[in-house]
């Protein structure tokens, strides 16, 4: 039964699992009522179509092929599981409204209401198995009590944060968004700018069961296969700890810098730069290493902490040592993926990130080939290539930073020619100014103009002062 219930779920989140990142939708576009409705029928119109994949799963022969010859599981095992994603049909849509509020609340500063629905999600679970399992359910449909319990801690947390919106922001956000902030989001830009981040999560949970797979293979599926996959799933939790909430520093910058017009909308106490939230963002980066080098590489903690929390034995435990000191090394990547990341979203930019999920598999993979000829094996091997695949990830999140950044700089230019009111979509002129400064205009595009012409010549390395420039530069 468990088994069935863990492929269910499993298959539930690689498939659907990218809906829970419309919360950047409601943390980014939402700015009026009309906003969040069209994100509310987003989330419906995709809730159904994943009701629909459920129920093909459940009762075609794809659900069969899928969970049955892929998986190479028995018919019993097989028919359960497919009851299960059945029965877990609604859940992908539930989520999805929970974190579309959840994102609204965080662009408003309400982040420790989102904690706390978080917690009560997990809260409510652990409380609703504990009253199933003294239940008759336990005896007519086990798979019903992790299921239950699943929708309970999700329905607790929809409720949470769809009441402290209503609470707190409902009534203070107008009906439709105004000029400053680009007018009303259309269904379009939400979609375009959720699926390259929907892709980059569908790569991330996709990565771990590539890894296993490879390393199963290249033990030839021999008992130390199995327990090199078996010292991979233990670390990977105890790994994750130290440096996984550094991933939620993509939504500071949507949430704070002032340069995004709608938070203009906003009212806080203090005025926060990108100054701060770059000091903010390395304080993390600082205190996630330290966590690592700490927890990993001094003797003897991470053994117990195996030990005692995972609850393996002590010899597995010192198996688990070399790769969980691979992971002290994730925190550099994963906090400058996040911190650009959350800038490319204030931006609306998130189209440049696809690549970098593309390229994460490309390095994950070549990795899972290549080291085994360099005498890398069993866990080390899967943690080493994970490593790998995040610092290509980060790589190509970086040069898409810096492509994004060569191409905002001509706004600087605008703003001289007078064009100083920021837009979602680029830069106007202010509401008082009827018409351009012509005086201003043409000083300014003489200006433009020489420094084009003095590139070209020192181009050419024609300057007459082209050793001046270079001893400069």
């Amino acid at each position: 039964m468990l088994a069935s219930y863990g492929l269910a779920y499993s298959l539930m989140k690689f498939f659907t699992g990218p809906m829970s990142d419309f919360k950047n939708v409601g943390l980014v576009f939402v700015n009026s009522k009309r906003d969040r409705t069209k994100a509310v029928l987003c989330m419906v119109a995709a809730g159904t179509i994943a009701v629909i994949f459920h129920m093909l799963i459940a009762y075609t022969e794809l659900g069969y092929y899928i969970i049955n010859k892929l998986h190479h599981v028995d018919d019993s095992v097989g028919n359960k599981t497919r009851k299960a994603f059945l029965y877990l049909a609604a859940f992908p849509l539930l989520d999805a409204m929970a974190w579309t509020h959840a994102g609204i609340l965080l662009k408003h500063k309400y982040s420790l209401l989102v904690g706390c629905a978080s917690i009560s999600d997990v809260i409510a679970q652990i409380v609703f198995v504990s009253i199933l399992l003294h239940s008759h359910l336990e005896c007519v449909e086990p798979l019903l009590i992790p299921i239950l319990s699943l929708y309970m801690g999700a329905l607790v947390r929809f409720t949470i944060v769809g009441l402290g919106y209503y609470r707190n922001i409902h009534d203070i956000i107008p009906d439709s968004s105004g000029p400053e902030v680009g007018g009303d989001a259309t269904v379009k830009k939400m979609l375009s700018f959720w699926w390259p981040l929907a892709l980059i999560l569908a790569t991330q949970r996709i990565s771990r069961p590539i890894v296993n797979l490879f390393v199963s293979r290249d033990l030839k599926g021999s008992s130390a296969a199995t327990e090199a996959v078996a010292v991979l799933t233990a670390t990977y939790p105890v790994g994750h700890m130290p440096y996984g909430w550094l991933t939620e520093l993509r939504a500071v910058y949507p949430a704070f810098d002032k340069n995004n017009p709608s938070n203009k909308l906003v009212s806080t106490g203090t005025t926060v730069t990108k100054s701060h939230i770059k000091k903010f963002t390395f304080v993390c980066l600082a205190l996630s290493v330290t966590l690592c080098f700490v927890v990993f590489w001094t003797p003897h903690i991470s053994e117990k902490i195996l030990v005692d929390i995972i609850g393996v034995d002590y010899a597995f435990a010192e198996l688990c040592v070399a790769p969980l000191r691979i992971f002290s090394f994730f925190p550099l990547p994963v906090t400058i993926r996040a911190h650009l990341t959350g800038w490319l979203m204030t931006l609306k930019k998130t189209f440049v990130l696809a690549p970098s999920s593309v390229l994460r598999i490309i390095v994950l993979i070549t990795s899972l080939i290549v080291l085994p000829y360099m005498g890398v094996h069993g866990a080390t091997l899967g943690v080493g290539s994970l490593l790998a695949g995040f610092l290509g990830e980060s790589t190509m999140v970086a040069i898409a930073a810096c492509y994004v950044y060569r191409k905002q700089g001509g706004r600087a230019v605008l703003c001289l020619y007078g064009y100083s009111n920021q837009q979602s979509d680029g830069l106007s002129f202010p509401e008082d100014v009827k018409e351009p400064d012509t005086l201003k205009v043409a000083a300014v595009t003489l200006e433009v103009m020489t420094l084009r012409l003095e590139l070209d010549i020192l181009i050419k390395v024609q300057h007459e002062r082209f050793f001046f420039i270079g001893v400069v530069n």
